[in-house]
């Protein structure tokens, strides 16, 4: 609470500017790092999501502006410390019913709720090309940080990159949801939610059902023993999991040729800037990027 004390005028100020746009702000409290605040907004459709998402962090930056701060949605604003994620929660409903509940699922998923979430989670090498596409991102990934960086999913597991919200006791029918953890505010919302469907469809027509559940943190348990159950690292570079994306058949092909060539080339060309450049040079041209 002393970090909501110390930015009391600030925070009330950006509560009001939410509130006057109809945002939806759900929760507002502080993170982990240095002078981190995370905040949870209402659900939408998924473009009108997107569309949000850019509308709250111009007017956090106007805000912050008025007060004479500057605010960075940077993956990495200092090396080693905690990193800005940009979570996506999802959920699918069909004719008013949530199909993250009431199933026979894991934990009352229904069937094809389940077989989305499988498919995100198979994809999600290659989406992190998407969803983590900046050399600042790979920073953030590291394990025991709450970023997400192995291929698993558990049931409010804080360490896994698919995590899997049940919701509170009464209000499951309507709240349990999905969340993509290894995301960051570096990525085109757009773009990042669009494959994140795609993705999540081909599990639907595939019929995809998930792997066993990992309930705590990889990073806490032998390599031996997660080789053992196939558990995973997620790529650790942005050249890794462009190579997963660019080998990705599902997400080139519901980008299209056009928009799927000019995204990969940009990354390629950044690749080629910032290679070179230690964690401190990164984080410093990425910190006022986002």
């Amino acid at each position: 609470m002393s970090a909501l004390a110390q930015t009391s005028d600030f925070v009330n100020d950006l509560i009001g500017a939410f509130d006057q746009e109809q945002a939806g702000v759900d929760q507002f409290h502080p993170e982990y790092a240095l002078g981190q605040m995370e905040i949870s907004l209402a659900h939408r459709p998924p473009v009108a999501a997107a569309d949000l998402n850019v509308l709250v962090r111009q007017t956090i930056r106007s805000v912050a502006a008025n007060h004479g701060w500057q605010a960075s949605f940077s993956p990495t604003v200092i090396p080693g410390q905690v990193g800005n994620g940009g979570h996506i929660h999802y959920s699918l409903n069909r004719d008013g019913r949530n199909l993250f509940a009431g199933g026979q699922g894991p934990y009352g998923m229904t069937d094809e709720a389940e077989a989305f979430m499988a498919g995100v989670l198979e994809h999600l090498p290659a989406l992190l090309a998407v969803g983590c596409p900046s050399v600042a991102s790979y920073l953030r990934l590291v394990p025991s940080a709450w970023a997400g960086v192995y291929q698993i999913w558990g049931r409010e597991n804080r360490e896994a990159a698919v995590r899997f919200v049940t919701g509170m006791i009464g209000q499951r029918e309507t709240s349990a949801n999905c969340e993509v953890k290894c995301f960051d505010s570096s990525a085109n919302t757009y773009l990042a939610t669009g494959a994140l469907i795609a993705a999540g469809l081909d599990g639907v027509k595939r019929s995809l059902r998930l792997p066993a559940e990992f309930p705590d943190d990889p990073a806490s348990h032998p390599e031996e023993e997660l080789a053992q159950k196939g558990v995973k690292r997620l790529p650790t570079s942005l050249a890794e999991s462009l190579e997963r994306l660019e080998a990705d058949g599902v997400i080139k092909e519901a980008m299209g040729s056009m928009l799927f060539g000019a995204f990969t080339a940009v990354r390629r060309a950044e690749l080629e800037f910032f290679g070179e450049m230690d964690p401190d040079a990164v984080a410093a041209a990425h910190r006022w990027r986002y």
